[in-house]
């Protein structure tokens, strides 16, 4: 498996990857029509790969063969109580590859990024009820810290808990 970033051309399969695991993650935490309205080609159209501005987010990908299985996306953390910080602002991995390493390899990979750019300590916002999630963030060192928020993301209403790790 290759850990690389992603370039504007990856942007089909990223958004194909990115829904697919929502509509497979989040069964039962979001209602199905809404999971199923869902599509790659409507996701695709929003991501900025390729920018050198440290201050935009940043995608690796995670590369099987020729298949793109999974992404890991950092930035600097949005929430004003966190400046100064980095964030895993997203990290998805195909349903047809959990639990072959992906995951990890893409955290680790992640982690690294943020430790140079210079960030000692990292923000990430799971979906309440993401058990899975929560389980493989947990074993990766992060805890929640206690905040929680109501937001839209792709034109869903979700609960999130909000987890924190220093950095190496």
């Amino acid at each position: 498996m290759l850990i690389r970033p992603a370039r504007p051309e990856d942007a089909d399969a990223v958004a194909r990857v990115h829904v697919r695991t929502w509509q497979a993650a989040y069964r039962g935490l979001l209602p199905d029509d809404y999971l199923a309205s869902l599509r790659p080609e409507d996701r695709a159209r929003r991501y900025t790969f390729g920018s050198s501005d440290p201050l935009q987010p940043t995608t690796l990908v995670a590369v099987e063969g020729t298949e793109i299985i999974g992404f890991a996306t950092t930035a600097p953390a949005r929430d004003p109580d966190c400046l100064g910080q980095g964030e895993l602002a997203a990290l998805h991995v195909d349903p047809g590859a959990w639990s072959r390493g992906a995951g990890r390899a893409l955290i680790a990979a992640a982690r690294a990024q943020l430790v140079d750019r210079g960030y000692t300590a990292a923000i990430l916002w799971v979906l309440a009820g993401n058990s899975r999630a929560e389980q493989f963030y947990l074993e990766d060192g992060w805890l929640p810290d206690g905040a929680r928020r109501t937001d839209q993301v792709w034109g869903a209403t979700v609960d999130e808990v909000r987890f924190r790790r220093r950095l190496p």
